[in-house]
């Protein structure tokens, strides 16, 4: 229990400062920034959609109605598996929280792991399939309705938006993944015996493997997985493990695994995968065999050495930790109450509006709020649509308006969602 406090102690005012500096970008950097340099088959825009994609605070689902709308607006197949494979490794928050538990060399090193497998994944679609790699035209002229709505705020209220956004959507979107490593980071300290890993320190390549054969089909969040690879880090494994963990770990699981199958096609999976794969290994590799390893040394070692006394941050990090866990609760809260009033609005809606204009519809695979948003903005941009309510706790899209429940369960599935009509079941 005191190791997991540790840990939450030394994130906290890294945790703070990541959530407010996604909740700004998210405010006042426009879709359309993204959206205009991703077409073409060629090396510019895969650099260009890793670059974007790095800093932002996606996970490995929030990433994919994300990337298929940048790929119904032009972006290129190579360009949207380069922002798939290089936005969940990494995000503002999860590099500044590498930073504070796992020192400046991961922090720096992880973005950079995330920018060489997102390119040489990119390239490598537009080289293989360089036939089907034409880009898409835009179906249609999309709104950018939230982009307009901020630009016309005042700079006070768009700050407030970014503190909605870090602070509770960020919070509801990761907080429970976060919560999930630090307890897994207590069990592995208090059941893993220390010798474990100490078995396979002249095997590492046997180690990543067994690593990334755990990691792919599981759901990390960038952030989530940062405590999870330090307790193992103390437990004797290599720094090179590590990092094949943060970069495997939420770069992939089955639910963007079976959607990038579907949409962009077996082949480019299979790239996908590849480039994951061999990137982690190769700089896992790298880390274990041509840098010192006392580089890479958990911070949270060293900072333990030092009594709490003789910390002149100890107050500080303590009030972070207060906030920190305060908000995690408003999130878990907010998730509760979100689920129950939505449940009993479906019912009312079910019993008081008629079917042929108010209909609700069941959806497989949301996990976060930027999930949410990309089956909003795909069902509101069908024609015959008045209003959309769309509640990622209790995975329902609530629709008022004339289109088919044809043309919005192919709008979701087109984004990689499955959706049925919560009525008919």
């Amino acid at each position: 229990m005191e190791q997991v406090f540790n840990l939450v102690n030394e994130m906290s005012p890294f945790l703070l400062l990541g959530f407010l500096l996604a909740g700004l970008m998210h405010v006042f950097v426009p879709g359309q920034v993204y959206n205009r340099y991703l077409s073409g088959g060629n090396f510019r825009a895969v650099l260009y959609a890793a670059l974007f994609g790095i800093p932002l605070p996606l996970c490995s689902c929030g990433v994919l109605p994300t990337a298929m709308s940048l790929r119904r607006e032009g972006a290129s197949k190579g360009a949207t598996v380069s922002f798939l494979i290089a936005t969940p490794q990494t995000g503002i928050d999860s590099i500044i929280a590498t930073y504070s538990l796992m020192g400046l060399p991961f922090a720096i090193l992880r973005p950079i792991a995330a920018l060489f497998t997102s390119i040489l994944g990119g390239q490598a679609v537009n080289i293989l399939e360089n036939e089907n790699n034409k880009p898409f035209k835009p179906k249609g002229n999309r709104n950018h309705t939230q982009d307009s709505e901020n630009a016309n705020l005042s700079i006070i209220k768009r700050l407030g938006n970014a503190l909605q956004y870090g602070f509770v959507d960020m919070m509801r979107d990761i907080g429970k993944w976060l919560i999930i490593g630090l307890i897994v980071a207590g069990l592995i300290t208090v059941f893993v015996p220390d010798s474990f890993f100490i078995s396979f320190a002249d095997k590492p390549l046997l180690s990543m493997l067994l690593v990334l054969v755990c990691a792919i089909p599981m759901y990390l969040c960038a952030t989530g997985s940062i405590p999870i690879a330090v307790a193992l880090m103390l437990k004797g494994l290599s720094p090179g493990t590590a990092l094949v963990l943060l970069m495997a770990g939420p770069a992939a699981n089955v639910a963007s695994i079976l959607v990038i199958n579907k949409v962009l096609g077996k082949k480019t999976l299979l790239i996908y995968l590849a480039s994951i794969i061999s990137g982690a290994i190769l700089f896992g590799l790298g880390i274990d065999y041509l840098l010192p390893r006392e580089w890479f040394i958990p911070s949270i070692l060293n900072t333990s050495a030092h009594c709490a006394v003789e910390n002149p941050l100890q107050w500080f990090n303590l009030t972070c930790t207060i906030a920190l866990i305060l908000l995690l609760i408003n999130a878990l809260t907010l998730r509760f109450r979100n689920k129950k009033e939505t449940t009993c609005c479906s019912e009312a809606c079910n019993k008081t509006a008629p079917l042929s204009s108010t209909k609700i519809f069941n959806i497989e695979g949301m996990r976060c709020i930027h999930c949410a948003k990309g089956v909003k903005r795909a069902i509101a941009e069908l024609d015959g649509i008045e209003s959309v309510i769309v509640n990622l706790d209790a995975k329902q899209a609530t629709i008022k308006g004339s289109a088919t429940d044809e043309d919005v369960i192919k709008a979701i599935n087109r984004i990689g969602f499955k959706a049925t009509n919560h009525n008919k079941e």
